[in-house]
C-alpha cells in the first residue's frame, strides 16, 4: 500500500533511462490527440454492432455512455491539471490508493489501450476493402483480411496498420502529433459528409418503435458503445510531453469529448433514420453501405470508406501513444522492465517500448475477432475510470492544499455518481466478458507479486533505507 507523493511523481515527470521525453504539445495538439484516439471506432464499426441490441434507442445509448465519460473526464481533468503525468490514471492511484491498486489499474490500462488498438485495427479492413473495390475493384480475400473466429486465416490489413503507426510514432512525439491533427481533420469532414447525404434518404418511421428492446438492451448497448469513448484520456497520457500540462490537459480533454460525443449522437441519429434498425446486420463498413443506399451508387460509399481508413488509422495512432506512454510511467517506477523507459537519444522517443508494444498489438489485431475485443476494453476501461472517480475523492481528503488548475464541479456528488455509472456498465456487460477480465487480473496479480512487487522502485528504496520508505 505504499504510495508515490505527488511532488515526486511530477518532479520525475519527463525523465527515462539515458534521456528525457520532449514538450512539443500545445492544447491544440493534446486534443487532437484525445479526438483522434476517440473519434472513428464506435461510429464506423462499433455501431453495426450495437444496434441490434438497442434498436433506434442506440442514440440513447450513445447519450448514456457519453455522460458516464463525462462524470470520469471530470475527474481526470482534475487529477491530470494536479499530477500532470504520462502514467494516466495509473500514476494517480498510484499517488493516492497505493502501489498494488496502481498495478490493477495500470494493467487494466494495458488492456484498454493494448487491446483496443488491435480491436480498432480489426474493423479498418472492412473499410479498406470497401475502398479498394470502390475504386480499383479490387478486395482483399477473407482468408487474409480476417482473423480465425471470423472465417479467416489471418487478418493482414490490420496487423500492417498497427505496425505502419509504430513506424509513426518512432519518428518523435512533434512529428506524429502532427500526422494526427491532419488524420482528425479528415475523419470530421467525413463524418459531415455522412451526415449530410444521410439526411437525404431520412425516414422519420424508423423511430417510431424506439426502444424495442427495452432499458436493457439500451444499457447493454451502452456498455459496448462506451468502447467508442475510451480516447478521452489519451491527452493525460502526455503530460511529460505538454508545454504547459496543467492549464492544457483539463481543457483538452473536455473539449474532446464535447466534440464526439456531439458527432457520435448526430451520426447515430441520422444512420437510423436512413436505415430501419433491423437492417444492422454483420457488417462493419455501416456507414459506407448506408451511403451506398442512400444515393443509389458507390461513389459515396467509396468516398466515405476513404475518410474511414483514414480516421480508424489515426485511431490506432494515438491510443498506441497513449499505450506506449503508461507503459513508460510504469517502467520508470520499477513496476515493468527498464527496457521501457529507455529514451531514443535523437528522437526523444521510448523506441524499445514503442517497437513491442506495436508488435504485440499487430499479432492481436491479426488473430482475434472485433466483438470480444471491444467487450474486454470496455470492462478494463470502465474499471480505471472508476478508480479515477475514487483518486478524486482521497487526493481532495489527503492533500486538500495542492493546488488545482480544475476542480471537479459539486464534489464528492460528481465522482460518485461517475464510479456508480461505470459500475453499473461494467454490471452491463456480458459473463464471458467477465470471465475474461477475471483471468486478466488474475494474471496481472501473478506478475505483480512476482515480479514487480520487489522491483519497484519504492521497494529498492526501502530495502536500502528503510528510515525513506514513503507510506
Amino acid at each position: 500500500m505504499r504510495r508515490k507523493p505527488v511532488e515526486r511523481l511530477v518532479a520525475e515527470g519527463g525523465h527515462g533511462e539515458g534521456g528525457g521525453l520532449r514538450r512539443t504539445m500545445g492544447m491544440w495538439q493534446l486534443t487532437m490527440i484525445s479526438i483522434g484516439a476517440t473519434l472513428g471506432t464506435g461510429i464506423f464499426v462499433v455501431l453495426g454492432e450495437a444496434v441490434p441490441k438497442a434498436g433506434p434507442a442506440v442514440t440513447l445509448s450513445f447519450v448514456i455512455a457519453g455522460l458516464t465519460a463525462l462524470f470520469s473526464a471530470l475527474s481526470y481533468a482534475e487529477l491530470a491539471g494536479t499530477i500532470p503525468v504520462a502514467g494516466s490514471s495509473y500514476s494517480y492511484a498510484y499517488a493516492t490508493l497505493g502501489e498494488v491498486i496502481a498495478w490493477i489499474c495500470g494493467w487494466c490500462l494495458i488492456l484498454e489501450y493494448g487491446v483496443s488498438i488491435a480491436a480498432v485495427a480489426v474493423g479498418w479492413g472492412e473499410y479498406l476493402n470497401e475502398f479498394l473495390d470502390g475504386t480499383i475493384g479490387v478486395t482483399i480475400p477473407d482468408a487474409l483480411a480476417s482473423p480465425p473466429g471470423d472465417g479467416g486465416v489471418i487478418n493482414l490489413p490490420s496487423l500492417i496498420l498497427v505496425l505502419l503507426a509504430g513506424v509513426v510514432l518512432l519518428g518523435g512525439s512533434k512529428e506524429s502529433a502532427r500526422v494526427n491533427a491532419i488524420m482528425v481533420g479528415v475523419k470530421i469532414a467525413a463524418l459531415l459528409l455522412f451526415c449530410a447525404v444521410g439526411l437525404t434518404g431520412f425516414q422519420s418511421g424508423n423511430y417510431e418503435d424506439f426502444m424495442p428492446l427495452g432499458m436493457a438492451g439500451v444499457s447493454g448497448a451502452a456498455a459496448t458503445l462506451f468502447f467508442s469513448y475510451i480516447g478521452f484520456d489519451a491527452a493525460s497520457t502526455a503530460g511529460e510531453e505538454a508545454k504547459n500540462p496543467q492549464r492544457d490537459l483539463p481543457r483538452a480533454i473536455l473539449l474532446s469529448l464535447g466534440i464526439v460525443t456531439a458527432l457520435y449522437v448526430l451520426v447515430a441519429f441520422v444512420a437510423i433514420g436512413a436505415r430501419p434498425w433491423e437492417g444492422f446486420t454483420d457488417t462493419e463498413a455501416t456507414l459506407a453501405a448506408i451511403m451506398n443506399e442512400v444515393t443509389g451508387q458507390t461513389f459515396w460509399g467509396t468516398v466515405l470508406a476513404g475518410g474511414a481508413v483514414i480516421a480508424i488509422a489515426s485511431v490506432v495512432l494515438a491510443v498506441l501513444y497513449g499505450q506506449t506512454r503508461i507503459l513508460f510511467a510504469m517502467s520508470r517506477d520499477g513496476l515493468v522492465p527498464k527496457s521501457f523507459a529507455k529514451i531514443h537519444a535523437r528522437t526523444g522517443v521510448p523506441r524499445i517500448n514503442t517497437i513491442w508494444v506495436s508488435l504485440f498489438c499487430g499479432v492481436l489485431a491479426a488473430a482475434i475477432p472485433l466483438g470480444e475485443l471491444a467487450d474486454a476494453t470496455s470492462i478494463g476501461t470502465l474499471f480505471a475510470f472508476a478508480l479515477v472517480n475514487v483518486s478524486v475523492l482521497v487526493l481532495r481528503r489527503t492533500r486538500p492544499n495542492l493546488h488545482r488548475t480544475f476542480r471537479v464541479p459539486f464534489a464528492p456528488l460528481f465522482p460518485l455518481i461517475g464510479f456508480g455509472l461505470c459500475v453499473w456498465m461494467m454490471v452491463s456487460l456480458r459473463a464471458i466478458t467477465w470471465t475474461v477480465f477475471g483471468l486478466w487480473m488474475a494474471v496481472g496479480l501473478a506478475i505483480y507479486f512476482a515480479y514487480g512487487r520487489s522491483r519497484s522502485r519504492l521497494a529498492v528504496e526501502a530495502a536500502g533505507a528503510p528510515a525513506t520508505e514513503e507510506k
